[in-house]
């Protein structure tokens, strides 16, 4: 599963940190961390991310994900 966030849309409302923190996270500065390639068993909290996002900034690729389960 590949996980991106577009940084010019996030705002930092820092809700995907709440979802997933293993995934999302804030460094000292104040700027998002992405573990941009998680594990499988975080989809369903990424997913939760992606769906409570106000920004609309984070996506599962889709294609990727299907790739990552085939080679499993």
């Amino acid at each position: 599963m590949l996980v991106t966030v577009d940084f010019d849309r996030c705002e930092g409302h820092g809700l995907c940190t709440i979802s997933a923190p293993e995934v999302f996270s804030f460094d000292t500065r104040g700027s998002l961390q992405v573990v941009d390639r998680p594990g499988e068993e975080h989809r369903a909290a990424v997913e939760e991310s992606v769906r409570t996002c106000p920004a609309i900034a984070i996506q599962l690729d889709a294609a990727h994900a299907v790739a990552d389960t085939a080679r499993q």
